[in-house]
């Protein structure tokens, strides 16, 4: 079971309160991919990276085994400066910390290229997606073989849940 737990607009504290309701089954494989909205608000990057943490912490107490999937993202280079650079840091800093798979950049090839996004110009189109979905799935197909492999998972199946914004 796939359950897509992104909420259009969703921010690390959004993650944190919606988190309970899906905390209630049990997860093999975890996405998490937040933070890029609070950034666009200016959020501190340490709370960024606090409440991150804290949704995995949250989610491997419930889910011991369960197997994380750090979605990076990259503010555009307006100005390479001290935020920027240090949120840009914050994803392989979790991945490296937690033990976790990671796609260092979920829009690489995608970001800054009108005909992979909608006129606003910053969210994927279908041509996008698809993109997106590939970059995914090389960050994933070894976790989720991984998964499938363990004894005690592969009788039962396994079961996804995917932390994000739209």
């Amino acid at each position: 079971m796939i359950i897509n737990a992104s909420a259009a607009g969703g921010t690390t504290e959004g993650g944190l309160e919606r988190l309970p309701a899906h905390l209630k089954h049990r997860i093999d494989i975890f996405i998490l991919e937040l933070g890029i909205n609070d950034a666009f608000r200016g959020v501190p990057v340490d709370q960024i990276r606090n409440n991150l943490q804290r949704i995995i912490d949250k989610v491997k107490a419930r889910n011991p085994n369960v197997r994380v999937l750090i979605a990076g993202m990259q503010l555009p280079n307006y100005a390479a400066d001290d935020y920027v650079s240090s949120f840009g840091k914050i994803f392989g800093d979790l991945a490296s910390k937690n033990g976790a798979a990671l796609v260092p950049y979920l829009l690489q090839g995608v970001a800054g290229d009108p005909a992979m996004n909608l006129s606003d110009g910053i969210h994927p189109n279908v041509a996008g997606q698809k993109i997106l979905a590939e970059t995914v799935w090389e960050a994933l197909q070894p976790v989720v073989r991984e998964v499938a492999t363990l004894p005690s998972r592969g009788e039962r199946g396994t079961s996804a849940t995917k932390s994000g914004s739209h």
